[in-house]
């Protein structure tokens, strides 16, 4: 599965991820920093990314609308870039199990 960053992550989270995240992305690298969060979330949609935020607004469009797209939403502060980055790489089998899951 690939991530799309949302634009309160950092673009460098893309390289840290691409080992196991192959194709993951930021907003930024896709044209779309500063638009709304709907149009992030049809482009992940469209192009078969999970969104992966600190923004409380894709949780709740994954309540409103399902999925796809999948929402990893993270409730981690202000933690730094390693931080995300090892969070995700030592759940990894749990975020495929996740992905897997219709």
């Amino acid at each position: 599965m690939k991530f799309l960053l949302d634009e309160n992550l950092s673009y460098r989270l893309v390289a840290r991820l691409d080992e196991s995240f192959p194709g993951t992305a930021s907003v930024h690298q896709v044209g779309l920093q500063s638009e709304p969060d709907i149009v992030i979330w049809k482009y992940a949609m469209e192009h078969g990314f999970a969104i992966l935020s600190k923004d409380d607004h894709f949780r709740q469009f994954s309540f409103a609308f399902g999925h796809p797209p999948k929402v990893v939403w993270l409730d981690v502060g202000n933690a730094a870039t390693e931080g995300v980055a090892e969070l995700l790489l030592h759940n990894e089998k749990r975020l495929d199990a996740f992905f897997g899951q219709d």
